[in-house]
């Protein structure tokens, strides 16, 4: 069952009623390229779509199966659903460039972080950025769902003040997303809508200076960073307010395994997803059945940090460049919200290294635009080698952040 629904409450229902019941679910999430339908459906081997849409074939899909409507009216039901079943729960990987891998989850695998007990002293009020059909807002929604909490779902139609504001409203007490995701809260006025008493962060690398401005503005919050991937599921949580991670981390706990392995964070555990769909010649697991993230991470005296994606590196004539790991420190800036750090071609050393970079506020008369640049590149000079240093600093508007939460990344 393919579940491609403009609404996420009803996706959320087609969860709780397909589990259990289908051989197979599918998560649609809403921005998938509909050139990616075809080869997500023959992949999945899907019987039937379950949609909130008239037809769902106006959506760009030629398909001509069995088509089942929902909606998110609750309606009591009465019946025998009859011998559970194991249900796959599939979802796709968001990628930065090409076609969608289909990571194959249980309810288990999905599940396996989740702490169920006594319910808290004080009702729990979930609220994250993302969308329940990634990963990320999926582990937010069945957190919610098997801890009895209450859970106010985003919107791809409302702004971020907007969200913030009805959130606020509901009494949220806890609320996740990316770096990215707070950085855009954190520039509007209804960031104070909200007084949260746990913030979390994932998805993104959490450098120290989002860190420290959440606890900044939350000052009553308990502020937590996790890593986690499709692929990998959850693999720790961090809550010492600290950027990285100890590295007594990687010694691992009860239930997930940790190796640092050519630079990057392998992880091993029942969490991670079971295989690929439509791809014979990928496999989740290494021979020892570790998944390798691509995350490399840096051992910098008892504490990991991580510097960036392997796939993601800047090669400035034959070095190599992390650009979150110089985003982290131009993100020190106190006059910096958020920064993207990329590449452009250069006739010499190949490309050189180019950072856009929003302003908490705009620069006001006696501090001109061209003194917070050199202020910037003193700072990653002091602290970056040379080839690491931004050539050029641009001074934008905004940055562009995608459907998954992250800063959009390309290559000029």
């Amino acid at each position: 069952m393919l579940i491609a629904t403009k609404d996420q409450l009803t996706a959320a229902l087609a969860l709780i009623e397909l589990d259990g019941l289908a051989r197979r679910i599918v998560l649609c999430p809403p921005d998938l390229p509909v050139e990616h339908l075809p080869m997500v459906m023959d992949s999945a081997e899907v019987d039937a779509v379950v949609s909130d849409q008239t037809t769902f074939g106006s959506g760009g899909s030629n398909y001509a199966g069995c088509e089942i409507p929902c909606t998110s009216k609750l309606v009591p039901r009465n019946f025998d659903r009859g011998v559970s079943r194991h249900t796959e729960w599939v979802l796709l990987t968001s990628g930065t460039t090409g076609r969608p891998k289909l990571a194959v989850h249980t309810l288990g695998s999905l599940t396996g972080a989740i702490k169920r007990g006594n319910p808290p002293a004080t009702p729990v009020v979930w609220a994250t950025f993302y969308d329940i059909r990634r990963y990320g807002g999926l582990q937010i929604f069945l957190r919610a769902v098997l801890t009895g909490a209450s859970l106010v779902l985003s919107s791809g139609q409302e702004s971020t003040a907007d969200f913030l504001a009805r959130v606020g409203a509901h009494g949220v007490t806890h609320i996740s997303g990316t770096p990215s995701h707070w950085r855009r809260a954190l520039m509007s006025p209804a960031a104070h809508s909200i007084s949260p008493q746990y913030v979390r962060l994932s998805g993104e690398i959490a450098d120290q200076a989002i860190l420290t401005h959440l606890q900044s503005v939350y000052s009553s919050a308990r502020v937590a960073h996790a890593f986690a991937s499709t692929e990998a599921g959850l693999a720790f949580e961090v809550n010492d307010g600290l950027a990285g991670f100890p590295a007594s981390f990687i010694a691992g706990s009860a239930d997930v395994e940790m190796k640092v392995e050519d630079g990057s964070l392998r992880i091993r555990s029942g969490r991670t997803a079971d295989r690929y769909l439509g791809e014979r010649d990928k496999a989740v697991r290494d021979a020892d059945g570790f998944v390798d993230t691509g995350d490399m991470i840096d051992l910098r005296r008892d504490r990991y940090y991580f510097v960036g994606r392997r796939d993601g590196t800047i090669n400035v004539g034959g070095l190599k460049v992390h650009p979150e790991e110089v985003e982290a420190v131009i993100n020190r800036h106190p006059r910096v919200q958020m920064s993207l750090v990329r590449t452009r071609k250069n006739p010499i050393t190949g490309a050189i290294v180019v950072a856009d970079v929003v302003l908490r506020k705009a620069p006001d008369v006696a501090k001109p635009a061209n003194n917070l640049q050199q202020e910037i590149l003193e700072l990653c000079r002091n602290a970056l080698p040379q080839h690491k240093v931004p050539a050029l600093i641009h001074i934008v508007p905004a940055l562009t952040v995608d459907a998954t939460g992250k800063l959009a990344r390309h290559h000029a």
